[in-house]
């Protein structure tokens, strides 16, 4: 069985990757993403490589094989489906479901995982928006493109949310920004850097680099 820590560099590559699709995952990414140093993820992926679960080149980078891909869907299927049954049973915040979810996701077995699966009513999304890998190893595409792309006047669904860090998200929460959320674009004024939208009869003024971090639909799209 592998190791917790096998399991979250698989987990964190897999996501590396996807964001910057599917090009190999840069060695101070990985490092960066698991707060460790650069030379502690230089040997683990050595020790990837040598179990099977990576491909890997000095100064190219790191990429899953087969083995590898499947394995960390399955922590995600995990990490997700707990986070949705945390946040569905438990009332927990999507701010609070991450870290409790990280700490279940190497104990819960693929079973009870099925079982959590079943009782959600076999969803696609956690609460932050993230496609939940199903059993047989497929992902939903997700739906939606960044808030700083949407034009002036366009009405958008708030989708998924790329930043899942604690403050974020309780700064999203406070400005009305929780998933779902349905809004229109009232400016976009790039070379100032800020995206100002209308949401549940406020105005909410977001810096660029926050609406890039939102993943948003039109709201006919997702009825």
């Amino acid at each position: 069985m592998p190791s917790h820590t096998i399991e979250n560099y698989v987990k964190t590559i897999y996501r590396i990757c996807v964001r910057r699709d599917n090009r190999p995952a840069a060695t101070g990414e990985v490092a960066e993403a698991l707060d460790v140093s650069p030379g502690t993820v230089t040997s683990m992926l050595i020790t990837l490589k040598d179990a099977g679960l990576a491909e890997y080149k000095p100064y190219e980078g790191v990429r899953l094989t087969e083995a590898g891909r499947t394995l960390a869907l399955r922590v995600l299927r995990r990490h997700r489906l707990i986070e949705l049954f945390l946040a569905t049973t438990l009332n927990l915040t999507w701010d609070e479901v991450h870290d409790e979810a990280e700490n279940m996701e190497h104990a819960a077995s693929d079973l009870l995982v099925d079982r959590i699966d079943e009782y959600l009513g076999f969803p696609d999304a956690d609460p932050h928006g993230d496609p939940i890998p199903r059993a047989d190893g497929t992902v939903a595409t997700t739906a939606g493109r960044s808030l700083a792309k949407w034009n002036v006047g366009d009405e958008f669904r708030l989708v998924r949310v790329l930043d899942q860090s604690p403050e974020f998200l309780r700064y999203l929460s406070d400005a009305g920004l929780s998933l779902g959320a349905e809004g229109c674009v009232s400016a976009n004024h790039k070379a100032a850097g800020i995206v100002s939208v209308s949401v549940a009869g406020s105005e909410r003024t977001l810096a660029l680099e926050v609406a890039e971090k939102l993943l948003v639909a039109p709201p006919e799209s997702l009825d």
